[in-house]
């Protein structure tokens, strides 16, 4: 079913009580999470994090476990979850994919990407195809404009996209296919499965693929062939300055 954009979704099936041993796990993570922070509270992010590594989205039981393990009222949970647009307000599908619609992405074509997935897929900005497998976001900026238009795709990126490429990677992610980003890691996992690296839980990936680019990079190959350095990284040699020149001592 087609969810509507920005509502926060907590009817009977979402407040239903956790299995006990799911609960057991979650209070077990939840402790592991809250032991990091001197103060209790400062582990809330992560928990919501946690919370839809299980649920797929904040759920209503999602909000009383965390205001109970952090001694928080629910409305105190609810207002953060209904803050950041990570956590998802209803059930989110498989694939959160984002496109970027922000100034220099839109110029390059996002707006038109963005448009051409709504049409393919038969959904909106944070509405989920009915097979529950995509959820189409528009983004403000995903960080990568020096590949724009760039789509992500449970935050990895997917660089220099066209509406072909970006259709050929829904319908890839939706027949269930191993589908590798531009950056990062070997393949995309699931929005549960990052939701539980997000809520600081090690998959034994970091340091797979590529995290920058040749054109991220290219500005530093310039300094180091240059000798360009920034103020004040070596006060006894400021070394040559921007046109070759030796600067004075």
């Amino acid at each position: 079913m087609t969810q509507q954009a920005g509502y926060l979704h907590v009817d009977a099936e979402s407040k239903k009580p956790y299995e006990p041993d799911v609960l057991e796990r979650l209070r077990a993570d939840a402790a592991v999470i809250i032991a990091r922070y001197p103060v209790a509270r400062s582990a809330l992010l992560p928990l919501l994090h946690l919370v839809q590594s299980v649920d797929g989205y904040v759920t209503g039981r999602g909000i009383r476990l965390c205001a109970e393990l952090l001694d928080l009222t629910t409305a105190e949970i609810s207002a953060v979850a209904t803050y950041y647009t990570q956590y998802k307000r209803h059930p989110n599908g498989e694939y959160t994919v984002g496109v970027c619609t922000n100034t220099l992405c839109a110029v390059m074509g996002g707006d038109l990407i963005f448009e051409r997935l709504s049409e393919h897929l038969g959904v909106g900005h944070d509405e989920t195809t009915p097979d529950g497998k995509i959820t189409l976001e528009r983004i403000e900026c995903n960080a990568g404009c020096d590949y724009a238009p760039v789509i992500m795709t449970n935050w990895e990126f997917f660089d220099n996209q066209t509406p072909e490429s970006a259709t050929a990677l829904v319908d890839d992610l939706r027949a269930g296919k191993d589908v590798v980003p531009t950056r990062g890691a070997h393949h995309v996992c699931t929005f549960k499965e990052i939701s539980r690296v997000l809520a600081g839980f090690n998959d034994g990936r970091a340091d797979e693929g590529v995290g920058a680019g040749p054109a991220s990079l290219l500005g530093l190959g310039i300094a180091k062939e240059r000798g360009w350095r920034a103020p004040g990284d070596d006060a006894a040699d400021p070394g040559p300055a921007p046109d070759g020149k030796e600067k004075p001592k």
